[in-house]
């Protein structure tokens, strides 16, 4: 067996290829390599941290990994009390436990908190999901929270300033209040930057405790009506108008390229 290398200086790990290719999640991929059904160049491996830069060296059971699915991004309604990661230690429900076994390769573009809800983007490409993530892209997140306490309006017109919480700098806020029912109030929050539990602490610090968070947009790709749970297929059309024709091609003719040498 080859065994995992010391060092390397290629691109990806053997798990993230199949997974990449649609053929399995990287956890399933690190059981099958496990269990000697992968091999490079002819030899089985028996490491995951075995890496490569050229796909076309892996075969599984055999048979030569089959070729990166095109670039799909997919809008999922995450539910509550569901986490956004591929495994958790303490056993409880990920996104990818709702999932097709065919779609729990994806990506996820961002997170959502276990108590949060609404709006997360997947797709099955490692360099859209950076780019959608990485701050220049500027995308806004749009928000319906609703939250214990009363807080009146200029405080959240200061938001738009930016603030400081317990060391931590958050960039401009656009937030504004719907509605106060009783000890609760509405609230409807934009933002950019979307740090790990960004709305939870701003409005802590502003003497509000959020109990219901939905995220309603994801830059141009909105929740609309769908329910939780389900998982829907943004079209190519779609992707191609939003993301620009530089950002969306790109990794297209990747694609393309990689099948016509795979080919030849």
């Amino acid at each position: 067996m080859i065994p995992a290398p010391d060092k390397s200086d290629t691109v990806m790990r053997v798990g993230r290829w199949m997974a990449r290719a649609g053929l399995c999640s990287r956890r399933r991929a690190e059981e099958w390599i496990a269990a000697g059904r992968v091999s490079v160049d002819g030899r089985i491996i028996d490491h995951p941290a075995y890496q490569i830069d050229d796909p076309r060296r892996i075969a599984v059971d055999g048979q030569t990994l089959p070729l990166p699915a095109p670039t799909g991004l997919w809008r999922f309604h995450k539910p509550r009390t569901i986490l956004v990661t591929r495994h958790d230690p303490r056993g409880r429900r990920t996104i990818f436990d709702l999932l097709p076994e065919h779609f729990r390769s994806l990506i996820t573009v961002g997170r959502l908190d276990f108590n949060s809800e609404g709006l997360i983007l997947l797709t099955n490409d490692g360099g859209l999901a950076g780019r959608l993530e990485h701050p220049r892209t500027g995308w806004t997140r749009r928000y319906k929270v609703r939250a214990r306490g009363r807080i009146d309006r200029q405080s959240l017109i200061s938001l738009a300033a930016g603030i400081t919480v317990s060391g931590m700098r958050y960039g401009p806020i656009q937030a504004t209040l719907d509605s106060q029912n009783g000890a609760n109030c509405w609230l409807s929050i934009s933002l950019r930057e979307g740090k790990n539990r960004e709305i939870r602490r701003v409005l802590g610090h502003l003497g509000l405790e959020v109990n219901r968070l939905i995220r309603l947009a994801y830059g141009p790709f909105q929740l609309g009506k769908l329910a939780p749970g389900d998982l829907r297929s943004i079209p190519a059309k779609t992707l191609n108008e939003q993301l620009g024709e530089e950002q969306w091609r790109a990794g297209q003719l990747e694609k393309e390229r990689s099948g016509r040498d795979h080919a030849s």
